[in-house]
């Protein structure tokens, strides 16, 4: 029986962690990318599952058919979810006049997130909490160890997260689109629901059998209080450790859509072996208490040592590129201690219990999952930006350490607890004084001794950080790698990313620049005295290192024109009544997490519709794979079908209607010396040589990139390029056309 519950089960978890990753992505195009917008996503689907989980335990033992009752709730998980994008529909307009009517104020913002994310995702989540109290009932009305029986039943669970993250990372959404994707998932929940009414019809109600649920040693048990305030702090530790160690891992990691996919997967994969390992021992454990408390200690010292070894492996150059390898040696050992937490805690919670295991179940997990909900809101809001990664890792690592010794201490006889604590603590002293700093490790190997860190911030949404060069070079780093530097072929490119569109445009009054960067793209710009302009950026991190570029960025903090607000630029776009002259953008890679977003059809779009008349907006577009060159260039085709490449291929305007060129205009711009000196700066001399920056035309630009998909939200294949072929790099050598076309004099 336990078998067949477990492959349900599996089945269960796979879809849950599929529907948390594609409603992640749907609902940030609402509340934006921001670290604030996911963690009100995050804290709402875990508070669903924590109130069910909490219901689901006050109801279960009143159930007379707990299986059948699973298999309605995997029926209900299906039908709510799929209700999912039009109730975001919904939200959608309330959150827009919200924000319009707070003028972006943080607070109010994040209660309407939370509110609206609970809206949205609460009767999903709560049938997903809910039905691991049911199962536990069942099981324990067919009797035998129903700690070892819950154990098995959360492994397989977590076994079928692991499954889901993994396709919907680096399968379903890249083939299959982000709505398709759910629906695979809502087959999942029906498929798991029929197979439960089909063994409820074989196994109506299994006879009751005598229940053991644990430790029968009263006197080793820990205070039933105890017992969950250790679930809680767990819980709490366990999420708070996920935001810092991604925070870490992405120094090792390029930040794509895979590597986040692979550390969520690992941290899966660590829970799932431990409760297996655990449900597989708890049986022959003589005394699972003082198993608890020392699970709880190793937990607290790996996460120490765990990390120190990926440090001192990656400095010694025993590896330099491995997405598996750093998620392993970071997280595994800890994580498949802490999935060996929750069987021990069922053994000794339900210890004394013969009729209420559902209802005790419950109520352990929606603690555990509470403590989670505070874990991921006090990593990211509160410790990585007061304390940084490393005192945050050492915290929670001391958690552990902690909750272990109260177990001792509540559960032993007082020497052997003294023992316990003493031995622990020393145990975290050796291990934390083994801890290097991360950063210094990762950037020695990288980039070599010799560079000096002369600024650092770890923000809630990126950790900056800018070293000075021993060549005197200044070089801006995003989560440990490159962004921006101050040498004078990366200041031409992003000067010419915001000088070119502001040349084209005949009269610019209002700019808008989506990403600060270095700050360059942003300079030129405003180099525009008489034009206005909005920079909007993600990480307020990023903002604080632009002074560090004030020789190159024309001090653009300082300016008088330029309004600089910290938020996510689609959203700003999405809910801005301001309509802008020109719009332009920092360098973003396509293929980075988050990145889709602003490459799809839909975001174009969205730019057009806020253009002024007689607007233009600034593409980068680089040169890279053929495939997906032409992908960005035919998504930017249907959004602007008058647009126009320039600068040998690397950046295209878009244009609602036909793009003029006017050599009066220009010399009109060119007239004011700041400008003209702005100008020169990148090669724009005179009308002639903004003219020689030209490619190619719509017509031709459409020939070239051909008919095919588009980049769309719900397709984001940039995002998740392993879905497509690769092919060969780019060659644009016969993409010309005549710029004559567009001049009127």
């Amino acid at each position: 029986m336990v078998p067949a519950l477990a492959g349900l089960f599996f089945m269960s978890g796979a879809a849950a962690l599929v529907y948390q990753v594609a409603w992640l992505r749907m609902i940030s195009l609402v509340f934006g990318v921001t670290v604030y917008a996911a963690s009100a996503v995050l804290t709402s689907f875990m508070g669903g599952l924590a109130l069910g989980s909490w219901l689901g335990g006050r109801s279960a033992a009143r159930l007379q058919h707990p299986l059948r009752a699973f298999a309605f709730l995997e029926l209900g998980i299906a039908i709510s979810a799929l209700a999912v994008p039009s109730a975001l529909e919904f939200i959608s307009g309330v959150y827009d006049q919200v924000q319009a009517r707070t003028s972006n104020s943080l607070i109010p913002l994040t209660v309407a997130r939370l509110l609206g994310s609970a809206l949205i995702l609460l009767v999903p989540t709560t049938l997903m909490g809910a039905s691991l109290p049911f199962l536990s009932r069942y099981i324990t009305d067919a009797g035998g160890f129903a700690a070892a029986r819950i154990g098995w039943l959360y492994a397989a669970n977590t076994a079928g997260g692991i499954t889901g993250t993994l396709l919907a990372g680096f399968t379903l959404i890249g083939a299959l689109g982000v709505l398709t994707t759910t629906r695979v998932a809502a087959v999942a929940n029906v498929t798991a629901g029929l197979g439960a009414l089909a063994l409820s019809l074989f196994n109506p109600r299994a006879a009751s059998e005598t229940v053991r649920a644990g430790s029968n040693n009263s006197a080793e048990l820990p205070a039933p209080r105890i017992v969950l305030l250790v679930v809680a702090l767990a819980g709490f530790a366990g999420l708070a450790l996920e935001v810092v160690w991604f925070r870490l891992l992405t120094l090792f990691l390029t930040a794509t859509t895979y590597a986040f996919t692979t550390m969520l997967a690992t941290v899966l994969l660590g829970i799932a072996l431990g409760a297996a390992i655990a449900a597989a021992r708890i049986r022959r454990s003589a005394n699972p208490t003082k198993a608890l408390a020392w699970i709880q200690i190793a937990t607290g010292v790996s996460v120490i040592l765990s990390m120190t070894a990926l440090a001192y492996a990656y400095r010694l150059g025993l590896w330099d590129e491995g997405m598996v390898q750093a998620c392993v040696v970071a997280m595994l050992p800890a994580t498949i201690l802490m999935g060996a937490t929750f069987p021990f805690a069922v053994a000794a919670w339900v210890a004394d219990a013969r009729t209420d295991v559902g209802r005790r179940v419950g109520v352990l997990y929606a603690m555990n999952v509470c403590g989670a909900v505070a874990g991921s809101l006090a990593g990211g809001f509160l410790l990585l930006p007061l304390l940084g990664t490393h005192a945050s890792l050492l915290l929670l690592a001391s958690v552990y350490v902690a909750t272990g010794c109260l177990v001792a201490v509540s559960s032993s006889e007082r020497t052997h607890a003294l023992r316990t604590v003493a031995a622990a603590t020393v145990l975290f002293i050796l291990a934390a004084a083994t801890l290097p700093d991360i950063y210094a490790a990762v950037l020695s190997r990288r980039h070599g001794p010799a560079e000096r860190l002369v600024f650092r911030a770890e923000g809630v949404q990126t950790t900056a950080a800018v070293h000075y060069q021993p060549s005197g070079r200044r070089v801006l780093y995003l989560d440990g790698l490159h962004q921006a530097n101050d040498s004078a072929a990366m200041v031409r490119v992003h000067a010419e990313i915001g000088q070119l569109p502001m040349a084209l445009h005949q009269d610019p009054k209002h700019a808008l620049v989506v990403g600060i960067g270095g700050g360059v793209t942003a300079g030129a710009v405003a180099a525009h005295a008489g034009a206005s302009v909005d920079v909007v950026e993600l990480a307020g991190s990023v903002v604080s290192a632009v002074p560090y570029f004030a020789h190159v960025n024309g001090d653009v903090l300082r300016r008088p024109n330029v309004r600089v607000r910290v938020d996510d630029g689609r959203n700003f776009l999405r809910l801005t009544e301001q309509r802008y002259d020109v719009i332009t953008a920092d360098l973003i890679q396509p293929v980075h997490a988050g990145a889709g977003n602003l490459y799809s059809l839909e975001y174009f779009t969205l730019a057009r519709e806020t253009l002024a008349a007689g607007g233009v907006m600034m593409q980068w577009i680089g040169h890279r794979e053929e495939t997906h060159y032409k992908l960005i260039m035919r998504t930017f085709l249907r959004a602007f079908p008058q647009a126009t490449l320039w600068s040998n291929g690397t950046l295209m305007i878009g244009s609602v209607q036909p793009l003029t060129l006017s050599r009066a205009a220009f010399e009109r711009q060119q007239s004011v010396p700041d400008v003209r000196f702005a100008f020169a700066q990148v090669g724009l001399d005179d009308f002639d040589a903004l003219l020689a920056r030209y490619t190619a035309g719509p017509d031709e630009m459409r020939q070239f990139s051909g008919d095919g998909l588009v980049l769309t939200d719900d397709r984001p294949l940039l995002e998740f390029h392993r879905s497509m072929a690769g092919g060969p790099p780019v060659d644009i050598s016969a993409l010309r056309g005549d710029v004559a076309r567009h001049i009127r004099e």
